[in-house]
């Protein structure tokens, strides 16, 4: 065997190697081989007094994996280290190379940003050695998020009902706790609008000779109705040619986002689907990579990609479709690395032309992909935007309305967009000045609280305070989600009791570390070690010297939770009975734990749920080995029916599957149903 690429992902390695030819063979190493242990002060794997040293192990079940890739790294002649173009894989490349004992002189770095042929052959063709910067960028942020993470959690288990906290975490329930306080606080105002509706058209009253006009209630409203005619001359009739900027191609935040906007996806299911879309896809054809990597900041486009969708825009839409390469960031500094946009591959794979190799899902993301990037390289939309101005016994009415003269871009993206046009008649088919409104209706509103973040306006926010990086977005959102800190309500974050709670305690101990302009700037400071700006190790001290203090403060001062009574005493010892929150949910034991262990079992009898759609008999709420609530048959093993969620008893309208209750919502378990 000549040559050995390394690369993470199994599912690339096929496409990968059919690419290279017989001289390669290509192997995963599965994700990292290699994490921090959990030995040392405070279970770290860090010897902080030691310049904060990381001590490393193997990955739990990935000692073979290592023994193998040894042994073929010591028949090779050479080594590719190919894992992904971002600063984990940066850093995967860097375990690979110290842990598999690869001489300097005997391996190469190859990046690439998509899996195709000719991506793949130019990166070989080019290949460098590893960037330690981006290596101690990686390991800085790994060892900050165990420092953190260990000491925060370990605190909140031990004085509160919390299970977890951590370095970005922490901040993104912060925001949703605040959001919410703001709302609990809000004080809504009522006010009044008076709307004239005439035939085709309405206009809501705006100003009083010249000033703007606030009706804050009934009276108010009536008074000025009194003193209105149905008669209003038409002050002025404005029409301006306007233009509708296009859009940049998609970078993670936005690409989350909008799928979770338009496509109704969370932000994990987004990246799970994309990670697929990257990698490669059998397009009957050829298997191949049908986007670049979906981990990014950048909004760049290659100059290849670029020429060939302006010849694709020529051809299918017409020259004066082609736009212009708007500028590829924004005032940004803190941009991932060197990737460009999230794009397709190629311009001429279009999504309908490969439709029957996609599942529904793959098909609806690698479209709004496509049709982005596609978008973004095409011409503005121009409109004609209409303002007129109606004039009542001295009172100001005002319409306006937009209509699309050249859909430019919306051509291509106009789907995904709201479309706000509001029509107004041509006022110069008018013969008088003056006209007749069919009835003026005063209307009551009141002002609205800030709004609940949903998964898509957190992600928005956080990537606004700067805050997190393209590969935590979704993790961010799962973590706060899976421990119970939030639930989720109509789309929208509702953080739990225990959000609440654990959020207070860490502001009164740790409000000048977990808080947004302390994380943000924490990540302008790794990416700095990842320019060879700053060092790494003066980054970890002044940090820990910042920290310690107040986890040991906390420890010694916060006070301890006093679990929540039920009335019932423990049949081992007949102390009091606790409710005690688990990894799974809450559970009651015994409150003179750890010496009694007693925990309530469910009830012999329990309730049934519905009836078991695979033999009739009933189903029951029923736990796991580690005390998760699952629902069975309870004819159980002669029928082995299971879900996570709660069955309706119902059959799914679209494929026969049974319906669950799920985030307030009644859904298929198999299919994209849910029930209006």
């Amino acid at each position: 065997m000549a040559k050995l690429v390394i690369v993470e992902s199994p599912s690339k390695t096929k496409t990968i190697e059919k690419y290279l030819g017989k001289n390669f063979k290509v192997v995963s190493s599965k994700g990292h081989i290699r994490d921090l242990a959990t030995s040392g002060k405070y279970g770290l794997g860090i010897d902080i007094e030691n310049n904060f040293k990381p001590n490393y192990i193997s990955v739990k079940g990935k000692n073979n994996v290592i023994k193998e890739l040894k042994k073929l790294v010591i028949n090779s002649d050479y080594v590719y280290l190919a894992t992904d173009p971002d600063r984990e894989g940066e850093a995967i490349s860097w375990h690979l190379l110290d842990s598999l004992d690869i001489p300097e002189k005997k391996y190469d770095r190859v990046i690439f940003n998509e899996i195709t042929k000719d991506a793949v052959l130019k990166a070989f063709d080019n290949p460098t050695k590893i960037d330690y910067n981006l290596v101690k960028s990686q390991e800085t942020r790994r060892m900050l998020d165990r420092i953190i993470g260990f000491r925060l959690s370990k605190l909140m288990q031990s004085k509160t009902g919390g299970k977890s906290a951590g370095r970005v975490q922490s901040v993104a329930l912060k925001l949703i706790v605040d959001r919410e306080k703001d709302i609990e606080a809000f004080a809504a105002e009522e006010y009044w609008l008076i709307t004239a509706k005439f035939k085709d058209f309405e206009s809501v009253l705006e100003k009083y000779h010249g000033k703007k006009v606030e009706i804050t209630g009934e009276a108010e409203a009536n008074d000025i109705l009194n003193k209105l005619s149905k008669s209003f001359n038409i002050d002025s009739v404005t029409q301006k040619e306007k233009t509708k900027k296009g859009i940049m191609p998609f970078i993670t935040s936005t690409l989350q986002q909008t799928a979770a906007n338009r496509l109704n996806f969370s932000s994990s299911k987004t990246m799970r689907i994309a990670q697929k879309l990257y990698e490669s896809i059998d397009i009957g054809t050829e298997t191949v990579g049908l986007i670049t990597y979906m981990r990014t900041d950048s909004t760049r486009l290659s100059d290849t990609f670029i020429k060939d969708a302006f010849g694709y825009i020529k051809k299918k839409y017409g020259a004066e479709y082609i736009g212009i390469v708007k500028n590829s960031q924004k005032s940004k500094t803190n941009v991932q690395d060197a990737h460009e946009a999230i794009r397709p591959t190629s311009i001429e794979r279009t999504p309908e032309s490969i439709k029957e190799y996609l599942t529904t899902d793959e098909y609806k993301l690698y479209r709004i992909i496509y049709y982005r990037a596609l978008a973004s390289l095409m011409s503005d939309a121009k409109m004609l935007s209409t303002t007129i101005i109606l004039e009542n016994n001295g009172y100001t009415f005002k319409s306006t309305g937009s209509v699309i003269t050249f859909k430019g871009y919306l051509e291509a993206y106009g789907e995904y967009l709201d479309n706000e046009d509001v029509i107004l008649p041509n006022f110069s088919e008018y013969k008088t000045k003056v006209i007749i409104a069919n009835e003026i209706v005063p209307s009551q509103h009141f002002t609205k609280p800030p709004a609940r973040f949903t998964e898509a306006t957190l992600i928005k926010e956080l990537e606004t305070l700067g805050i997190g990086r393209p590969s935590t977005y979704a993790k961010i959102t799962e973590t706060i989600k899976e421990r119970g800190y939030v639930k989720i309500i109509d789309k929208k974050f509702h953080p739990t009791e225990i959000g609440i709670e654990t959020t207070d305690k860490l502001q009164e101990f740790f409000a000048n570390i977990i808080n947004v302009s302390y994380t943000a700037n924490m990540e302008t400071e790794l990416d700095d070690i990842a320019e060879n700006k700053i060092n790494n190790i003066e980054v970890l001290k002044n940090f820990y010297e910042d920290f310690e203090p107040l986890v040991k403060k906390a420890f010694d001062e916060m006070e301890k939770k006093t679990p929540e009574l039920t009335g019932e005493k423990c049949p081992e010892c007949q102390s009091d009975l606790v409710i005690r929150n688990g990894k799974f949910g809450q559970f009651i034991a015994c409150s003179n734990y750890p010496k009694c262990r007693y925990i309530k079992k469910e009830s012999k009898d329990p309730e049934e749920v519905c009836k078991c759609p695979k033999c009739g008999n009933s189903v029951i709420k029923k736990y796991s080995r580690k005390g998760k609530i699952f629902y069975g048959c309870s004819n159980y093993p002669s029928c082995d029916f299971a879900l996570w969620d709660k069955p309706t008893g119902e059959r799914c309208p679209d494929c026969g599957s049974t319906l669950i209750e799920k985030n307030k919502s009644i859904k298929c378990s198999s299919c994209n149903y849910i029930q209006k």
